[in-house]
């Protein structure tokens, strides 16, 4: 209740805030977002919990908000910067090792040229990884695909991006790490990233992010090689399909050379019977059998194909239905005992 309370008091007073500093050059908007849910997975236990490795929608058989949030966003002349609070099921999980949970995004900006075309940014961050965010809107699909829930939401550190023409940008990035808001030891150096953007027209984007760092495996850090790349394309007014693939590789030991890694192509059409009916299929596969990133205990390999069909009633919101089928070489799913899972989720979305 108390972080509800401030949740609910930070954007009201920015609200007002925001009325009383319209001039003098300074800007200040006001956003927000709301996303309800109910999922069921019918090969769980009683357990309230779905599976470890997701963050979004995770509460079983249970009415609840995945997430709620209000940005402000602010700029001044050739400064800009964000700040949003959010509160839900995809905070608590995904937050879960941070003492600052509830700031989803705060950083400053800066535009170094008089074009606006170089900007240097540092905060917290929204990543530059994947094409999936926590904001369904943004999304094909209603939930995230295994690639999307296990690479990072946000970052913090500094961004340097340039925009040299309308078809290429790139940015580098030093960050705390694999997202983290603090360090994970403190004597550890800064991780760096890349980000490369090719929009040859309107309906194409090529988008290649990387990242190194030193991150922890079996208790011991060691280093990180991690790609992400992904098409999004829209071939009409009807259809839209993004085919992505991450791959990663991490140092077990400093005393040998081995190496874990993992990998993930997905594949996602949607198809807009009209302004308001949609639907989408995703097709996925993701391994890590040494755990790397998915904490299993046994080698995690799965197939996973979901369906979902969208209603919007006007462009701020939706309702959404997905069934997702996941199937694993192994027994991985409720405690360890079953190869496949089926789920059905129902989310009721609104952003303004």
């Amino acid at each position: 209740m108390r972080q509800l309370f401030i949740f609910l008091f930070f954007g009201f007073s920015i609200g007002v805030f925001a009325q009383e500093n319209t001039k003098n050059n300074l800007k200040i908007d006001i956003s927000g977002y709301i996303d309800t849910y109910y999922s069921y997975d019918f090969d769980a236990s009683e357990n309230k919990d779905k599976h470890a490795f997701l963050y979004n929608y995770n509460k079983q058989n249970n009415f609840n908000i995945n997430i709620a949030l209000v940005r402000a966003s602010i700029s001044y002349e050739n400064v800009y910067a964000k700040v949003s609070v959010h509160s839900g099921t995809y905070v608590e999980a995904n937050y879960a090792v941070e003492k600052t949970k509830y700031l989803n995004e705060a950083y400053v900006g800066v535009y170094l040229n008089k074009n606006k075309s170089t900007t240097l940014e540092a905060g917290i961050l929204p990543s530059y990884i994947g094409f999936e965010s926590a904001i369904t809107h943004a999304n094909l699909t209603a939930t995230r695909s295994i690639l999307a829930e296990n690479s990072p939401y946000f970052m913090t550190g500094v961004k340097l991006n340039h925009q040299f023409n309308e078809k290429w940008s790139v940015a580098g990035l030093l960050t705390n790490g694999w997202q983290r808001i603090e360090k994970a030891k403190s004597n550890l150096a800064p991780s760096f990233g890349t980000q490369l953007i090719y929009k040859p027209n309107s309906k194409n984007t090529l988008n290649w992010s990387t990242f190194i760092g030193k991150e922890a495996y079996a208790d011991e850090f060691n280093t990180r090689y991690f790609s992400n790349l992904y098409w999004d394309k829209t071939w009409n007014t009807k259809w839209h399909s993004i085919l992505g693939f991450d791959y990663g590789m991490q140092d077990i030991s400093s005393q040998n050379t081995e190496k874990a890694t993992w990998y993930s192509p997905v594949l996602i059409t949607q198809y807009s019977f009209n302004s308001k009916w949609q639907m989408a299929h995703r097709i996925e596969y993701y391994q890590d059998k040494k755990q790397a990133i998915i904490a299993s205990q046994i080698p995690f390999e799965t197939l996973g194909n979901s369906i979902n069909f969208d209603f919007l009633p006007n462009s701020k919101f939706k309702i959404r239905t997905e069934g997702k089928w996941y199937h694993a070489t192994e027994n991985i799913f409720d405690t360890n005992t079953k190869k496949d899972n089926f789920s059905v989720t129902t989310t009721m979305s609104f952003e303004f």
